[in-house]
């Protein structure tokens, strides 16, 4: 599942996760599902097939509520050890940033992988909340920026369910580290 924060500065996280959206959603031994998120939340799974009908269903801007997107993508949960939700988002919460983070540690506590791509981007290091980062990070979510060139080898890596934050320090990929 690929969460897409569609705030106003990860416009270009969107496209790239549009992009390569539509790319997983064609390889048949992989199901794939796109939801993006402000305040509101877009399931754009039935419009995979093609990456220019998932750029127009964007719409950029707008606060964002991560718990509430991360809610409903718990929903689509239907095996969790078998499920690797990637959350590109800067998690800039404008929701309730508590329970984002009690969703998060259920959905981690549930068997799935999930991972924060706090960018998607050639833009290098972003701005992202670094609470945030970390407090993911001690649920075992690593959170790092990766290339579009990385992306994947990132995804082939989670498939293979390997450490991720191993992946990212053999790309030379800093992880946020958590708090503890």
């Amino acid at each position: 599942i690929l969460c897409v924060d569609q705030s106003g500065s990860m416009a270009t996280s969107v496209v790239y996760s549009s992009i390569f959206a539509a790319v997983l959603a064609s390889l048949p031994a992989v199901r794939t599902q796109m939801v993006v998120f402000d305040t509101a939340i877009v399931d754009l799974t039935p419009e995979l097939q093609d990456p220019v009908d998932v750029l127009f269903g964007t719409r950029l801007g707008g606060g964002t509520d991560i718990n509430q997107a991360l809610s409903y993508c718990q929903g689509l949960v239907r095996q969790p050890g078998e499920t690797i939700l990637v959350l590109i988002s800067d998690l800039y919460e404008g929701g309730n940033r508590t329970e984002m983070l009690k969703r998060a540690a259920s959905l981690a506590a549930s068997g799935v992988k999930l991972v924060c791509l706090l960018a998607l981007s050639d833009d290098g290091a972003p701005s992202f909340d670094h609470a945030n980062a970390a407090a993911m990070a001690s649920l075992g979510a690593p959170a790092f920026a990766c290339t579009p060139d990385q992306f994947p080898s990132l995804m082939a890596a989670a498939l293979q369910r390997l450490d991720l934050s191993n992946w990212a320090a053999s790309q030379g990929i800093v992880t946020t580290r958590s708090n503890d």
